[in-house]
């Protein structure tokens, strides 16, 4: 009797083994077949650089943040906490604690600044580049900004691109990439990346760009082809939710990304409703709900 009760238990607990494997075997198959995963801008949800972003974006049920590098100003580079091994255990063990990814690292001090003018962009980019290899981060975003807008300052341009080759080949040492933000549509975007002729500089694709270009979204995304495309800003500037702005088609969008089969990080930035706009739960939960519900049903 003894032996058949031992021999019950030991099937019984060898299921329990099995059926656990089996589980996570599922999980690790779904989340390796997810083609799409949504992230928020940690300094848009006014988290910059903190270890709180991560339990915030937990709450809004995004798959990761855009880690910024911090603020920039008059300093010679970032305002960083990554070149702290300290700091860097902290936002590694928070990223593992609430499950929540990092989709970017973020350079948003060059909204304001001029990457083609600085003195010190060589040693920005390295601590930026730094920081991915710390972070095992492989694409940092680089916003051209207002005064690097080459629509506005076509001037610009040689300086622009000289730099973007320098910062190239030093992200390629870590096989990573660098994603640009201009103020191009796709067209020139794309003849403004053959230029440059490095292929770890691809563009930060912004929904917000193309609408204030008056072009279709979908057909911009086409232009631009999988292979320029290194991550997207799926977001208007402020005004409604995604779900209710009738300048974006989400589902049209989704089934362009679908043909191109690209994969890659939708982050929100903003497409905030401007009549509660500070109400960061309410609008970036929504806007994360709606992209998972489009991208991820």
């Amino acid at each position: 009797m003894k032996l058949v009760s031992f021999r019950k238990s030991l099937i019984i607990a060898s299921f329990v083994v099995l059926s656990g494997t089996f589980n996570n075997t599922i999980t690790a198959q779904s989340s390796k077949k997810q083609n799409y995963k949504v992230a928020v801008c940690d300094w848009m949800i006014l988290k910059r650089q903190k270890l709180g972003a991560f339990e915030l974006a937990s709450q809004l049920k995004a798959d990761g943040i855009e880690l910024d590098m911090g603020g920039l100003g008059n300093r010679e580079t970032f305002d960083s906490k990554l070149a702290d091994p300290v700091e860097v255990k902290k936002f590694k063990d928070k990223s593992k604690e609430f499950n929540v990814g990092i989709s970017s690292i973020a350079m948003s001090g060059f909204y304001g600044q001029s990457f083609a003018k600085r003195e010190t962009v060589k040693r920005m980019v390295q601590d930026c580049i730094d920081a991915m290899k710390t972070m095992n981060v492989k694409v940092a975003y680089l916003p051209l900004g207002n005064q690097c807008d080459l629509k506005k300052n076509p001037e610009l341009r040689p300086v622009i691109i000289e730099r973007l080759q320098w910062a190239g080949k030093q992200v390629a040492k870590i096989g990573g990439v660098i994603a640009v933000e201009t103020t191009l549509d796709a067209t020139a975007e794309k003849a403004f990346l053959k230029e440059i002729g490095c292929k770890q500089i691809k563009s930060s694709f912004n929904f917000s760009n193309a609408i204030e270009n008056k072009k279709d979204i979908s057909e911009e995304l086409s232009i631009l082809g999988k292979k320029h495309l290194a991550q997207i800003h799926a977001s208007n500037t402020d005004g409604f939710w995604l779900q209710n702005d009738k300048k974006i088609n989400m589902p049209k969008i989704k089934a362009t990304l679908d043909k191109m089969r690209w994969k890659g990080w939708l982050i929100v930035e903003r497409s905030r409703d401007t009549t509660d706009v500070h109400n960061v739960k309410a609008n970036y939960g929504a806007n994360v709900a709606y992209l998972k519900k489009i991208f991820q049903n």
